[in-house]
């Protein structure tokens, strides 16, 4: 069931005194223009944190904001066709470039090495529904972000106005919204799994009595949608991978990675939560599995 950057190598400084999570400390910042995706190196010296075949790097919640995720993929290290990327979902609404994000996203599988999984996340799965049967309750709410997505695409609602009747009835529909656009975000992967972990954008839910793994859910709701923090508390098996909660709105008492940081990513294993609020105010996180090496776009 393998989905499928070999973005430019830059070398980080690991900090020390850190928890098994390693943060990443760049002394420079990445250049604010498109990845160099073609440009992948074919040989050279190999840094000593690259020798790890089968990596995984998980990609939180990027809601619209392409920059922070230039910067991130920027800052992995070069990756080869043993490596995935995984990410998590909710790559729409909120931040200024919808469109831009899921373009790029688009072209990447034919343009790298490394294998892509590109997750479903309860926003491109409201997409979806409003497509399917309409569902104002998704669209209306301003933290949603929906009108922030549609701008992306068409400069309107303009803003700071309101949409006028047009906009409303391209909203309400997601016929703005190009038919490559929606059949991607209708093949992406409810979750995913690997020998390091599990992949979800939300969580597990409780079936039966137990936390059931995604195999199990016959419907793919709550592990898109659901934010429950018995599942951040008490979940004990596999390593599951997530985004969707906020981290700051997760038991800070529970955090083993920075808790002194209620924005950081969130972990108390076997859970690690990654929604570090890129899009409304955040960065971006991405997380390196086996290793638990972290990559922030901040």
């Amino acid at each position: 069931m393998l989905h499928a950057v070999g973005p430019r190598t830059v070398a980080p400084r690991l900090l020390a005194g850190e928890s098994d999570f390693t943060r990443v400390e760049f002394g420079l910042q990445a250049p604010e223009v498109a990845i160099p995706l073609d440009a992948v190196p074919s040989s050279g010296q190999a840094l000593p944190w690259d020798n790890m075949a089968n990596r995984t790097f998980a990609i939180g919640d990027i809601h619209g904001d392409l920059a922070p995720l230039r910067v991130v993929l920027d800052r992995l290290p070069a990756l080869d066709g043993k490596d995935t990327l995984v990410f998590l979902g909710d790559y729409v609404d909120r931040g200024p470039s919808s469109k831009g994000v899921i373009d790029f996203l688009m072209a990447l599988p034919s343009r790298i090495r490394a294998r892509t999984v590109y997750l479903r996340g309860n926003h491109e799965d409201g997409w979806l529904k409003v497509r399917e049967r309409g569902w104002p309750e998704f669209i209306i709410p301003a933290d949603n972000g929906c009108w922030d997505c549609m701008r992306s695409y068409t400069g309107r609602p303009l803003q700071g106005r309101m949409p006028d009747p047009a906009d409303w009835a391209a909203m309400m529909n997601a016929t703005f919204y190009p038919a490559e656009h929606m059949a991607w975000m209708s093949a992406t992967s409810i979750w995913y799994e690997d020998d390091h972990a599990i992949f979800v954008h939300a969580g597990l839910p409780i079936v039966d009595g137990a936390f059931a793994h995604p195999s199990k859910v016959q419907d793919p709701e709550p592990l898109l949608w659901s934010r429950s923090e018995k599942f951040f508390r008490e979940y004990h098996g596999k390593r599951v991978v997530c985004g969707h909660t906020p981290t700051d709105r997760l038991p800070v008492d529970l955090s083993t990675h920075t808790p002194e940081d209620p924005t950081d990513m969130w972990h108390r294993d076997p859970v690690v939560a990654i929604d570090t609020q890129c899009g409304r105010g955040g960065y971006l996180t991405a997380v390196e599995l086996p290793a638990l090496r972290v990559y922030e776009s901040r």
